[in-house]
């Protein structure tokens, strides 16, 4: 997948529209605090077995992040919206 190098977009810190480098970030393990992963400890929990047919097999590329970092302020925000990827291209 080809993805340019540069990208006019929102910088949350500068409150505007400015010109950001594209890095590629890991995608970070995922919280335990959240409602579906504590009910789903809860569920398992004890003699009880698996809620749900068992997943089988994994998926063949990870999910990637965007991150972009602003030219101006030289602050990072990580694009909400992951996508899975296997092989990424930064072009000019």
């Amino acid at each position: 997948m080809k993805i340019p190098k540069e990208r006019r977009t929102y910088c949350p810190n500068c409150r505007k529209h400015t010109v950001h480098e594209v890095l590629e970030s890991k995608r970070r393990k995922a919280s335990e605090l959240k409602w579906g992963q504590r009910q789903f400890r809860r569920v398992t929990a004890g003699y009880r077995g698996y809620p749900r047919p068992l997943p089988s097999g994994n998926k063949p590329v990870k999910k990637l992040d965007l991150r972009l970092k602003c030219k101006e302020c030289g602050k990072s925000h990580i694009k909400k919206k992951s996508f899975r990827a296997g092989r990424v291209e930064y072009v000019a």
